[in-house]
């Protein structure tokens, strides 16, 4: 809850920081309103200001820390991955700045990203300054994150979907719980503040919609997909292009910032987050020449900036050009209602270019409250999602994480060891012996195995438990250390025996692979409950490889098994 709360702050500060950059870059004057880049009454600042900026992020995150680079989602991923969660104190302090300077002067970011670093920020660094667990610390951190998303767009349950399918990398109570905890405290702290109406209202979807729009919708979705796979391409086209400049990194920001100003200068309302913009495509008020200039202007200018290692999201600039590509269908597109096409691209614009189709059906929900387009829309979403993940190896959030030499999934399945249990694959013990067996006794019975009639029963088992006059465990031997004993060494086997390392016949398989690897062992004994156990079985690393063969099978091997046959009758003719 005090992350919710301070992550809530810390989002709203930073949208007033914006306001008041935006109003000293265009407007020369101190204020914290809901000016834009275009009032500007000099147009030179269009092409100045966003270079100035750049100047400004490139000489932060040299001197200050280059952790502010780039949209915030993959350095937020990269600390969770490799970073045991831990985010540096001043990183929280620089990103949000440099975020508020970058979308101030002109650039076409959005604040979701930062804010993303900013509140994990405030959560690890609570958790730092606590006694607990890496993957403790990492809910913490991704409790914050969500939180400063859900207080941005009054939007908790996108929030906490995007810190599931992007962030956790699980699916646990101990996870889900402190997320959805922080993310309702940030909305409910946002509300007086920043008020509780839907972000992107008045679209109006009817209840009833022609069949013909359902089908449209797909072609909406391929459209979406398309859009997401050239702006992908085209935002790594930009940082290989910059990687070759032959000029220090520091640079790139201003270079993009004049990109950024070029744009300007075409279309102004493209510039800055562009919250207005995008109401207006989603109402139906945009002008033609608004929707094409936001397609073409806006995709170029941020796709082409991003790569130069500024400090802005993705969101903002998706919800833009999604609405533009959809206002601009909905030209040619039959009629719905004012907006509906451009919210149900928007919707199908997230899907592919962050892969995340439920968080982007979600967000569209809570940032208009248009329960009625909820089915267009996962139409849309998810035949966006489709083409991008068949078509694109990697989405706009997991590329520059694969090109640091980072592996990430976004496939989520349950792990084959934990749905089989130790019973089903156990293998009955061949072999025990008795506390009081010497050790030399026993060297020369393995060593001799082979001129017995069944040596497979002595040498086939590598793990022996070693059992009292009771047929209680005291311990275990293995078959390497006997072989390599002295055949005349006198020692009892109850001296040798190492503690047993066992498990229960009703624990999965997963609960004995982590209990292998705590151990650095790759056998356990299977005994029953009680006081005084019984041995009852092994189970090996194979047979873990097994469960997991057993996964790959069902998986990949096809088969029929119903049948249809058609019965042939035979009638006797009698004449």
């Amino acid at each position: 809850m005090p992350i919710g709360a301070a992550a809530a702050l810390v989002a709203v500060a930073l949208l007033k920081l914006i306001a008041l950059i935006t109003d000293l870059s265009f407007l020369g004057r101190m204020g914290f309103g809901h000016a834009v880049s275009s009032d500007t009454a000099h147009r030179w600042l269009l092409l100045v200001m966003p270079v100035v900026g750049g100047l400004l992020i490139g000489l932060m995150a040299r001197y200050g820390s280059d952790k502010i680079r780039g949209h915030g989602m993959p350095e937020a991923i990269e600390s969770i991955l490799v970073g045991g969660s831990r985010v540096q104190p001043r990183v929280a302090v620089l990103k949000p700045t440099s975020a508020a300077i970058s979308i101030g002067t002109g650039g076409p970011f959005g604040a979701e990203g930062p804010i993303i670093m900013t509140g994990g920020a405030v959560g690890s660094l609570l958790a730092q300054l606590l006694r607990v667990t890496t993957d403790e610390r990492k809910a913490l951190l991704v409790a914050g994150s969500a939180a400063g998303m859900a207080a941005t767009f009054n939007a908790p349950l996108a929030s906490i979907l995007l810190a599931v399918e992007l962030l956790l990398f699980e699916w646990r109570p101990r996870s889900y719980l402190p997320v959805a905890v922080a993310a309702v405290t940030a909305t409910l702290v946002r509300g007086p503040l920043l008020g509780t109406g839907p972000l992107f209202g008045g679209a109006h979807v009817p209840a009833h919609i022609a069949p013909s729009a359902y089908a449209l919708c797909i072609v909406a979705g391929i459209a979406a997909g398309l859009l997401a796979l050239g702006a992908t391409a085209l935002v790594y086209l930009s940082e290989d292009l910059f990687a070759k400049m032959p000029v220090h990194w520091m640079w790139w920001p201003a270079i993009g910032g004049a990109i950024i100003g070029v744009g300007g200068l075409i279309e102004p309302r493209a510039l800055g987050v562009g919250y207005d913009v995008i109401g207006q495509l989603l109402t139906g008020r945009a002008t033609v020449g608004l929707i094409l200039g936001i397609l073409v202007v806006k995709t170029l200018i941020w796709g082409l900036s991003l790569g130069s290692g500024t400090s802005g999201g993705v969101l903002a600039p998706m919800f833009m050009v999604g609405g533009a590509l959809g206002a601009a269908e909905g030209l040619v597109f039959p009629h719905v209602s004012p907006g509906f096409w451009a919210l149900v691209s928007l919707a199908g614009v997230l899907g592919g270019v962050m892969r995340s189709p439920l968080t982007g059906i979600v967000f569209c929900l809570e940032l208009t409250h248009e329960i009625n387009a909820l089915v267009p829309m996962v139409i849309t979403a998810s035949a966006a999602y489709l083409l991008s993940v068949t078509l694109l190896k990697r989405s706009v959030l997991t590329e520059k994480l694969a090109r640091r030499g980072l592996h990430l999934t976004r496939e989520y399945s349950v792990d084959p060891l934990e749905v089989h249990l130790v019973r089903q694959l156990e293998t009955p013990i061949a072999v025990t012996f008795r506390a009081d067996d010497t050790s030399g006794s026993v060297t020369t019975m393995l060593r001799t195995a082979h001129d017995t009639a069944d040596p497979d029963r002595l040498l086939a088992q590598r793990l022996y438990p070693v059992l009292d006059e009771h047929d209680h465990l005291t311990g275990v031997v293995t078959r390497a250390q006997l072989l390599h004993a002295d055949p005349a060494d006198l020692t009892p086997l109850a001296q040798l025996a190492a503690p047993a390392v066992t498990a229960h016949p009703d624990e999965t398989l997963r609960t004995l692979a982590n209990r292998m690897a705590q151990h650095s062992v790759t056998r356990l004994l299977i005994v029953g409950h009680g006081p005084q156990p019984t041995v009852e079985g092994i189970v090996s690393l194979r047979d873990l490889l097994q469960a997991r063969l057993i996964d790959l099978h069902e998986e990949h091997h096809a088969e029929r098994i119903l049948t249809l046959r058609a019965r042939r009758t035979a009638t006797a003719t009698t004449g």
